[in-house]
């Protein structure tokens, strides 16, 4: 369901001069119609669609009239007056369509009178002299050309003068063009007149034919053949200016074509012309004379690459292809522009002429198409798939199938289709069928990776061509691989689209080839079965997207397949609720179900009345832990095809349930999906009862009860009404104090789609109004969500009291008007920075009423006089001025006295907010329309005054080299000194002497300096400093910068703001504009001065999001002056930039600081549609700084020049334009890493890394090595051509370096970035052989990079050299490689280059393992062959290797040979070789004797790691059946393994150990979660091992191995571990369980701590089962601590361990019948679980919903069928968990000493005197720190839910305690905290909810508290005991 607005026409009505009136009323008679009546009544209609209506009847009434009234002058004067209409007409106003073609219809008799007075019309109009007009007349020319016979019989009687005329325009327009040179408005004007101006003469051409006859205009005298010759002149022309718009030179390329081929003779040559033309080739002997002398340029110069491209275009649509007309020089032509096109692809790279040479090429594809239909045998030849220019246009597809525009990869995509077709074309008549050349290119096709883009569109269309079912032959998983894929969003909608044509065709197919119906079960085998086991279980991403984009595809081509999901998914949808993870077969159903019924397969009432699915289904998926469930459950109740259909009670109940537990979502792409689906359900409720309120009005009673809806209309009404009433409810109760962000976001934003849906046009009955439910404590809640510090929130609540500011303004009174006000005006002041966000929302909101002059600035501001009286005038203007007067004069005084002191300003006064708060008022103003021009000038020139003002005050402190810390912290000398330097650097304007000595005054008393020898740290020692008032005030540096970087910002933003008003016709200095030009000017100085020379990155940053608003505004502007400014801006830094003055003040540190900024602004501003002349001149400027060809030049323009390049290349908005300096920019930032300063090196690299993302893509995921991030080489060399034989030389000089035979260490610098880049590249299967840019020249050189003295760079090395080596080479080139290591016996043996060798090895041989790609046969052959050779070489790996590191090296290469070798099990003999060679490896290594080194050995760690990993995986794989039961003595021998997973444990290197006990860690989860069949292989590695994990337990010193020792324990049987502890360790199981407890208690790693616990918990749980008795004092201990885990400032990992122990308890302890620890201790942990749910990270709330779950299954399965709700969010949880304590209060029979606990919780254990003492000291001492805050935890939530279920438990069991002392203890406490909060409250100052929030609210929450506390207590006592206590009292 899509809610789209209705579209009004507008039409503009015509109107008559006074003469034409008169000539219509001398011939209108009075009483009868006549055609001048008519008109005149057509005339007098003030509407043009009423007057379309009356044009509409002329033709009919002239038709009436008799044969001689043609002769009656009325019908003249008449028909005088539609021809002076017509063209007095905008081209675009449907009247003058209209008019057309009701004069179409004009019978014979009258079409010579209305051609003459059309001709007399026209001739007027071609006498046009204005320039600035002739685009009416070309208009109106094109409207006559176009079907309409009146028109075109006009102007072939001024055949003629309208060549003329356009000779004349052209000619015109043209030199108007160059006098406007500069103004780009005119200029963008001129050239869409001159665009139309060809066009118009295009037509006349093309229609040239019909209005001539015959080709006696081919005379050359004749005036036709001097006007053609012209206009070829012009267009010839306009094709070679390249200072026209692209469109021009494009059209005037198919100008030149069409022209020479109407004036060119004979015909048959023409082609032989034009290819001449192109080729470059023209002889002048045999061309025209007329031609060469119009079109001269094109014959003798060498054609720029544009111009060529033009003529292509213009050829191929200018000349007729079809039906062979052209005969074999069309065919020469044909292949000539393919030619002159595929060459143009190469040099073309700027991204328009990109786009325009793709769109060229499909162009050439449709005519190479319609010229094959008719051509000759030859031409198919050469057109077939196999041939030349086809492999040349596959290799353009292949590269620029992924390029970045999305233009260029759509025409692309068709060039490839039109290729298909035309190979297809040339075959048609043979018979070989599978054809060859589909059959490559499939083949190739499939072999490419799935993250290539152009795979999917290519593919799409082969299936088109050869069928769905060929390719399945092929390979049957291809849509299995196609929806793994999925899971990224960037590839979804490609695999979805190709999804959908190959299912489509796959059943087209089945319904064409078979007649029975079975074909639908294989279909849905294929195409739907995969998707539902992804959907029931695949990951959050993969689902969302197969969801959007796959599911209603597959609906739509088969809506029966529906039956068949719904039937799989319902059968397992009880069983698999789906967790936090997957969506299981429940979230499946809910999504499929929403898509049916969106897209109208479903309606929603049969899904529920045939039972498909429950209501408590649908709750279960409306309270769901996985986000999308809930959305999609949602989904099926707000989403319908029809947008009237009728909201169902059903519907209202689940949506009210849904609102209780989903407003608290802290994922914001959730609360955005549920605003939106509650928007699209209010829409539905507005647009239905619309529909009702008619049926109830058209419709008897009777009718409707017959045949309407089963429900009255008006009862509907009144539920839609309860219902939206209920909703708001729920929306303002949710808006509690403490309520948390997520919550009022959702709440606000569902309220203010509401207030815009319900709003009610005049005279419309409304079903629902939000203002009528508004009452003054909802007013003062929404006002109140102003004090929020989410500015969000701010932004929502000011929307919708924007939306009821009526209401709200008379249900405030005047007195709380007045609070307000004083409140905001304080804020404004504050040194809090969010809360002068507050005050400005106040302001602006308090602008709108129109008393507030009277209530509150009375007392502020002198009363006005003019302004006063006139009531009329627009209320927010005449308030939004007093409050901006205000503002500045409080501003005014504070930046006086900041002068004085910079340190006051800072501690009392920060000036910011006033400026803040003055800026938003200004952004609210109607500029347009404003009333009082001569105060709000003088007030903007007084707020510029205010500006700079405050900027001189505060600037030098962001200016100064070190703005982060300017108060002296130190009494030292040295820093005195350095202070007194900066001092002089900034000559603050401070008159206070407290800057020019040093000295320090401590928080209490003035202690000498001397004394102060403990240098405290900076946020303890604060200035304090006595005021006026004697006040103290504590000053840290950190308050004086966020007060001068906020001011400056503030400033910044303000002058941007105030820059929009200038009016773009600004001329003038006395415009009546609010600010003039020359202010501009100054405005624009300011931001140049601060964002050149702002060190400080708050301060630049901001100033520079106000001068963006600055140059946007100037690009618009008309005044020649300010347009300029941008260009001379740019020219003057850069020019101070190169000349590298000494007295410069740029900033060369800190990135250039602002400088950047500032260009990047100047370019950004740019039009879009232009030239960009100013970022070409820019770039060239800069690029030539950034890599100076001689050394000697300075070094600080380079580092500027380089800083500027970053961030134009990080700059999103010049977005294409500036791809093409990303070549030049490489080179520079390779070349710059080689410098010898470290300040270029260090500017060179961060410009390496932005172009690097510029090139290959934001780096979305976290794996170095995905092949995401990446391109073929092919791609990447022809986008970037230049590049490639830079970086081949670089490579060269680089290799040279590293193969001087010296030994001695020569590192050249740019290797790292040269494999940086190489590495990102990768081979493409497409890789043709018409490819210059071969990858192979460089593999050599990165094989030589290998032997590089830096270990990083072999590595390196080794990785970038993968890309570079296909897949079908990988054996070869590893051969290679290996047969090039050094044998034993060699004299010099390198151990540098046998690294690099080893590691490429490594990593060419994981890719080839890795790859899907694998044809089984060569396969095997080639690791055969590797296995062998590798096995000449194994003295690498043996003792006979002096060198660790290489060792290590080889080992791992086995190691990954070995591990798959594991997984192949192709037990030919030589594998057993393999496996015994291994054994001898091990045999032989240090491991088995004992280790000589020590630790410190380079590469022993590394060593002994890579030796245990063989052991382990030679362990697995030797441990498996097929080995074990092998009956050769080989297997025999290799079964025996030479070392056991014991010796490993017992190794003296932690690093082997840890190895060890990971892989028996994993083997054991194997085996538990049933992976590996029981018996068999691993289980017999660990028998035997429970002994030796014990010892190794009471004795491992080592961290890590001791935690997966634990781990091991905790996974493995109790059973199998106890009997063992006595023996091995001395303990029995309960000295075990204190001696883990003692572990959590003492360990300093969370990692033992949360391991340990769950050990222990184990242990309590398996001890108790089996009724062993535990001493009392160690289960508190255990209980004790699982609340120590449970605390809200524990880390995540602590807190999700105390939830899964919780959830191993919670059937025996939590739930279960008997209560086994006793009341309080059970209580404990299930507070345990309450705090866990609140707990502000998702991933731990979740964690412990599954308590809930546990108890839910429990409860289910105990009590029966109901359904229960069990895999549920947390806010649901948190209620079930409070219903399932109460109800085990009743089983246990504890409810009196249950209900009292309980109380005690809702009362809740704050000291309320002490926080809110600590809360005012930290909040003032804390500018931003928030302190350890829950941002989701809402305590009232908590409390309700809580205090429901107290109260249902109450009434149910009738409960009255006997024992009255406890209760009289709680009553007690609860009166004197309320008493408490009260006198709190009373305390607090006037509007307590904005300036002491925190405070406030804390008071708030615990009043509401302690009243639902009270009132559960006056409950439980009976009256007597009422009595009693009020007497005590």
């Amino acid at each position: 369901m899509v809610l789209k607005k209705k579209k009004e026409i507008q039409v503009d009505a015509f109107f008559l001069d006074q003469q034409q009136l008169e000539k219509l009323q001398m011939f209108s008679k009075a009483g009868e119609q006549n055609l001048a009546s008519l008109l005149l009544h057509c005339a007098q209609l003030s509407d043009g669609i009423q007057q379309i209506q009356c044009i509409k009847q002329i033709i009919p009434l002239v038709k009436k009239m008799d044969q001689n009234s043609a002769c009656d002058p009325m019908v003249k004067a008449c028909l005088d007056v539609l021809g002076e209409t017509y063209f007095s007409l905008g081209a675009k106003n449907p009247l003058k369509k209209v008019l057309a073609s009701s004069l179409n219809g004009l019978p014979e008799q009258f079409m010579t009178l209305a051609v003459q007075s059309f001709v007399c019309c026209l001739r007027e109009e071609l006498k046009t002299t204005d320039v600035y007009l002739y685009r009416k007349v070309l208009d109106n020319l094109t409207s006559c050309m176009e079907d309409f016979s009146l028109g075109r019989a006009s102007i072939k009687n001024l055949f003629e003068e309208v060549l003329q005329f356009l000779q004349k325009s052209l000619l015109d327009i043209q030199e108007e063009n160059r006098k406007n040179h500069g103004n780009r408005i005119v200029q963008t004007q001129l050239m869409h007149d001159l665009l139309i101006a060809i066009k118009v003469s295009m037509m006349l051409v093309q229609k040239l034919q019909e209005n001539i006859q015959g080709s006696l205009w081919k005379h050359h005298e004749s005036f036709v053949w001097q006007s053609m010759c012209s206009l070829l002149k012009s267009s010839t022309n306009f094709l070679m200016d390249a200072t026209l718009l692209q469109t021009v030179q494009t059209t005037s390329g198919l100008a030149v074509i069409l022209y020479t081929k109407a004036m060119y003779e004979p015909v048959e040559e023409l082609p032989a012309l034009v290819s001449d033309l192109l080729l470059g080739s023209m002889k002048q002997a045999g061309v025209p004379a007329w031609f060469v002398s119009n079109c001269g340029s094109l014959c003798t110069e060498e054609l720029p690459d544009s111009v060529l491209l033009f003529l292509c275009h213009g050829a191929l649509a200018m000349l007729e292809w079809k039906n062979g007309s052209m005969g074999e020089n069309g065919e020469k032509l044909l292949l000539d522009i393919a030619s002159v096109l595929l060459s143009l692809s190469s040099e073309l790279k700027e991204s328009s002429m990109a786009t325009s040479l793709s769109r060229i090429l499909a162009i050439w594809t449709n005519s190479a198409l319609a010229a094959l239909v008719s051509g000759s045998p030859d031409l198919k030849i050469k057109l077939n798939g196999n041939s030349d220019v086809i492999g040349k246009l596959l290799e353009y597809i292949y590269t620029h199938w992924e390029h970045p525009l999305d233009a260029v990869r759509h025409q692309t995509k068709l060039i490839f289709k039109n290729l298909l077709q035309i190979h297809q074309t040339t075959i048609t008549g043979s018979n070989e069928k599978p054809d060859p050349f589909f059959a490559r290119l499939i083949k190739r096709l499939l072999s490419l990776e799935w993250h290539v883009k152009g795979k999917y569109a290519s593919l799409g269309c082969l299936v088109e061509c050869v069928g769905t079912e060929n390719i399945l032959q092929l390979d049957r998983t291809i849509p299995v691989q196609i929806l793994d894929v999925m899971n990224d969003q960037s590839l979804a909608p490609y695999a979805s689209d190709l999804l959908e044509t190959m299912f489509t065709n796959h059943k087209a197919h089945f319904t064409l080839s078979i007649q029975e119906s079975t074909w639908i079960d294989r279909w849905h085998d294929i195409w739907v079965s995969p998707l539902l086991v992804i959907l029931c279980e695949g990951n959050h991403d993969q689902t969302t997207y197969i969801i959007d984009y796959y599911l209603p595809k597959l609906l739509k081509c088969s809506p029966d397949s529906l039956s068949y999901m719904i039937k799989i998914l319902q059968a397992s949808a009880d069983a698999n609720l789906g967790s936090r993870s997957t969506r299981g077969a429940l979230g499946a159903l809910m999504a499929c179900l929403r898509t049916a019924r969106a897209h109208g397969h479903l309606e929603l009432s049969t899904i529920m009345s045939n039972g498909l699915v429950s209501t408590e289904c649908i709750k279960q998926g409306l309270v769901h832990q996985h986000n999308q469930v809930c959305i999609d459950a949602l989904g099926l109740l707000c989403e319908t095809h029809r947008s009237t259909e009728i909201v169902s009670m059903e519907e209202m109940e689940l949506i009210q349930f849904f609102l209780m537990y989903n407003l608290n979502s802290q994922s914001p792409s959730v609360r955005q999906q549920i605003g939106s689906l509650l928007r699209k359900l209010f829409c539905r409720i507005q647009e239905s009862s619309q529909v009702l309120y008619k049926l109830e009005q058209n419709k008897t009673k009777q009718e409707l009860l017959e045949n309407s809806t089963k429900r009255h209309p008006l009862g509907i009404l009144q539920q839609y009404k309860d219902f939206m009433s209920s909703v708001c409810d729920r929306l303002f109760e949710v808006l509690f104090p403490g309520s948390s962000h997520p919550t009022r976001f959702s709440a606000l934003s569902i309220l203010g789609s509401i207030a815009e849906i319900f709003s009610a046009p005049k005279g419309q009955a409304q079903v629902f109004q939000l203002d009528q439910e508004i009452d003054s404590a909802r007013v003062r809640t929404l006002i109140q969500c102003f004090a929020s510090t989410f500015e969000e929130i701010k932004v929502l609540a000011f929307g919708l009291l924007m939306k009821l500011r009526d209401v709200a303004f008379n249900l405030q009174d005047s007195e709380n008007l007045d609070l307000l006000f004083q409140a905001a005006v304080d804020l404004s002041t504050s040194t809090k920075p969010y809360d002068c966000v507050t005050a400005s929302y106040l302001l602006n909101f308090l602008v709108h009423h129109n008393r507030l002059q009277h209530i509150s600035l009375g007392k502020w501001v002198e009363h006005n006089p003019q302004i006063g009286e006139n009531t009329s005038i627009n209320t927010v203007e005449k308030n939004t001025l007093a409050v901006i007067k205000l503002l500045l004069v409080n501003v005014e005084e504070e930046i006086f006295k900041a002068k004085k002191s910079l340190l006051q300003a800072a501690a009392s006064f920060p000036m910011y907010g006033r400026v803040h708060c003055i800026t938003g008022a200004l952004q609210q103003l109607p500029f347009n329309n404003l009333t009082f021009i001569a105060e709000w000038k003088e007030m903007v020139a007084r707020l510029i005054l205010m500006s700079y003002k405050l900027s001189a005050v505060v600037s030098p402190v962001v200016q100064s080299s070190s703005p982060e810390g300017l108060i002296p912290m130190d009494s030292d000398s040295e820093s005195s000194g350095r202070l007194q330097m900066i001092l002089h650097e900034i000559q603050p304007q401070d008159t206070n002497d407290y800057f020019m000595q040093a000295k320090i005054l401590t928080e209490h008393c003035k202690v000498e300096s001397e004394k102060l020898a403990d240098h405290r740290s900076m946020e303890n020692i604060c200035t304090e400093m006595r005021g006026k008032e004697r006040q103290t005030c504590d000053v840290t540096a950190q308050m004086v910068l966020v007060c001068c970087w906020r001011s400056m910002k503030e400033v910044s933003l303000l002058l941007g703001t105030l820059c929009k008003l200038l009016p773009s016709q600004a001329t003038s200095e006395h415009s009546d504009g609010l600010i003039t030009v020359e202010q501009v000017k100054n405005i624009g100085d300011y931001f140049k001065h601060h964002l050149l020379q702002s060190r400080h990155r708050g301060a630049f940053e901001l100033a520079y999001a106000g001068f963006v608003q600055l140059t946007e505004m100037l690009s618009r502007c008309n005044s020649e002056s300010l347009r300029k400014m941008p260009e001379q801006w740019l020219s003057c830094v850069l020019k101070e930039i190169k000349s590298c003055d000494p007295s410069s003040t740029l900033c060369a540190t800190r990135r250039s600081a602002g400088i950047p900024f500032y260009i990047q602004a100047l370019l950004a501003s740019e039009p879009k549609k232009s030239k960009t002349d100013l970022l070409k001149m820019t770039m060239k400027e800069l690029i030539s700084l950034a890599a100076p060809l001689n050394e000697s030049s300075s070094v600080i323009p380079q580092v500027h020049a380089l800083n500027i390049l970053r961030a134009l290349f990080r700059d999103t908005r010049l977005g294409e334009n500036i791809m093409p300096y990303v070549a030049d920019g490489i080179q520079a930032a390779i070349l710059g890493f080689m410098s010898p300063i470290w300040a270029v090196r260090n500017s060179s690299t961060l410009l390496f890394s932005a172009l690097i993302t510029r090139i290959f893509g934001v780096k979305r995921g976290k794996d170095e090595n995905s092949k995401k991030n990446r391109m073929t080489g092919r791609e990447f060399f022809s986008r970037f051509p230049s590049l490639y034989p830079f970086l081949l030389k670089q490579l060269e000089v680089v290799t040279n370096t590293l193969n001087s035979e010296a030994e001695e260490l020569k590192i050249h610098p740019s290797l790292f970035l040269l494999l940086l880049i190489l590495g990102r590249l990768y081979p493409s299967p497409m890789d043709g052989t018409y490819s210059a840019l071969s990858m192979a020249p460089f593999v050599p050189f990165i094989i030589r990079c290998g032997h590089s003295p830096v270990y990083r760079s072999r590595e390196m090395s080794g990785r970038a050299l993968v890309p570079f080596v296909m897949v079908n080479e990988v054996p070869q080139t590893v051969l290679c490689l290996l047969e090039g290591l050094p044998d034993f016996t060699s004299p010099c043996i390198r151990q540098n280059n046998i690294h690099g060798t080893l590691l490429q090895v490594f990593h060419l041989l994981q890719s080839y393992l890795e790859s899907k790609q694998l044809v089984s046969s060569d396969f095997q052959q080639g690791l055969g062959d590797i296995i062998t050779c590798i096995g000449t070489k194994l003295w690498l790996a043996k003792r006979t290797n002096p060198c660790l590191v290489t060792r290590a090296a080889c080992l791992d290469v086995l190691v990954m040979l070995s591990t798959h070798l594991g997984k192949f099990q192709k037990q030919g003999m030589q594998l057993f070789g393999f496996w015994e060679e291994m054994n001898r490896v091990i045999s032989d290594s240090e491991l088995v004797s004992s280790i000589p080194y020590s630790s410190a050995v380079p590469g022993l760690i590394q060593y002994l790691q890579s030796i245990t990993k063989l052991v382990i995986s030679v362990l697995s794989v030797t441990a498996g059946p097929d080995i074990q039961d092998s009956s050769s003595p080989v297997a025999k021998k290799v079964a025996k393994p030479s070392l056991s997973i014991v010796h490993l444990l017992h190794c003296e290197f932690h690093e082997v150990r840890l190895l060890a006990l990971e892989a028996i860690l994993l083997w054991l989860k194997q085996i538990n979660s049933k992976q590996i069949a029981e018996g068999g292989g691993v289980l017999c590695l660990l028998t035997d091992l429970e002994g030796t994990l014990l010892t190794m337990a009471s004795k491992e010193k080592n961290l890590q191995c001791f935690c997966k020792v634990l781990e091991i324990l905790y996974n493995m049987d109790l059973r199998n571990v106890l009997p063992k502890t006595e023996c091995f360790i001395n303990m029995n199981a309960n000295e075990l369980l204190t001696w883990s407890l003692n572990i959590v208690d003492t360990s300093n790693s969370t990692e033992v701590q949360s391991i340990a616990l769950k050990f222990a918990s184990k242990l309590v749980i398996h001890l108790l089962q089996n009724h062993q008795q535990i001493s009392e004092v160690v289960l508190k201990k255990w209980v004790q601590l699982i609340v120590y885990f449970c605390g809200d400032e524990q880390q995540t990992e602590m807190l999700l361990a105390a939830a899964e122990v919780l959830k191993s308890v919670t059937s025996f302890l939590l739930i279960n019948e008997k209560l086994i620890l006793g009341l309080s201790d059970t209580l404990t942990m299930w507070k345990c679980v309450v705090l866990l749910l609140q707990n502000e990270d998702l991933v731990v709330r979740d964690a412990a919903a599954e308590v809930i779950q546990v108890a839910q299954s429990e409860k289910k399965s105990s009590e029966g069928t109901e359904f229960a709700l069990r895999i549920v969010n947390a806010p649901m949880a948190l209620d079930l968990a409070f219903g399932v304590l109460c109800e085990q209060l009743q089983r246990w029979g504890e409810i009196c000493a249950g209900v009292l606990i309980l109380l005690e919780w809702l009362l809740g254990d704050s000291n309320l005197k002490e926080d809110s003492e600590t809360s005012a000291t930290e909040e003032d001492h804390y500018l931003f720190d928030k302190g350890e805050v829950n941002f989701w935890a809402e305590e009232l939530t908590h409390v309700s839910q809580l205090s429901k279920h107290l109260l249902l438990l109450i009434s149910m069991t009738h409960l009255t305690l006997p024992d009255h002392r406890e209760l009289n203890r709680l009553s007690r406490i609860a009166l004197d905290q309320a008493q408490l909060v009260g006198h709190l409250l009373r305390e607090l100052p006037p509007t307590p909810e904005f300036s002491k929030t925190t405070e406030f609210t804390r008071l708030a929450i615990q009043n509401e508290r302690i009243s639902v506390c009270l009132k559960i207590l006056n409950l439980l006592k009976s009256d007597d005991t009422c009595k009693n206590e009020n007497l005590d009292k």
